[in-house]
């Protein structure tokens, strides 16, 4: 059985209206120079952390890459921001979304356009303190480590693939 049988939600083609974007989860890792956004699947132990903001959806840490930005380096930024949390272990990617956008401009300057790809990772964190919460990003009201049932019933709130996002990044995590 295919990782593709074993979640179908996440592997179906999908379209995110925020961005005018159709895209399309694989476990084919892109090219540094495609990867416009990291998120962070982040373990405490066996526990996985989530985020709520401020719309109530509870969202795995992570976000736009700046301008000449190392993917460890958006990251550490990410984590700092939207979990008031520190690497504790080495980054895994494990997939990426392949986009591509309808819109004329890309989003920032320095992003390719229109193609581009979310990349979604792994890691070990230690919670550190409150999240920055910087004025041009998500605002974050909580920050809390669940047990993996829980946290996959929680992640549902940002997105219908989110659950089976967050148990393949737990079955890999294992490994």
């Amino acid at each position: 059985m295919t990782l593709a049988d074993r979640y179908p939600l996440l592997h179906t083609p999908a379209r995110w209206e925020w961005g005018g974007l159709d895209v399309q989860f694989s476990t084919d890792l892109p090219p540094d120079d495609l990867v416009t956004n990291i998120h962070v699947v982040c373990f405490i132990g066996d526990d996985i952390v989530l985020c709520r903001d401020d719309r109530d959806h509870w969202i795995l840490p992570g976000g736009t890459r700046e301008a000449g930005e190392s993917i460890e380096s958006c990251v550490i930024r990410e984590l700092a921001e939207e979990a008031g949390a520190e690497l504790s272990g080495p980054i895994h990617p494990f997939g990426a979304h392949y986009a591509t956008t309808d819109r004329p401009t890309p989003y920032r300057p320095w992003q390719p356009h229109p193609h581009k790809a979310w990349l979604w990772c792994t890691a070990d964190v230690i919670l550190t303190g409150q999240p920055t919460n910087p004025a041009d990003a998500e605002q974050i009201l909580e920050v809390r480590s669940f047990p993996l049932v829980e946290a996959v019933r929680y992640a549902g709130s940002d997105g219908s693939y989110h659950p089976e996002l967050i148990t393949l990044a737990a079955e890999l995590h294992r490994r």
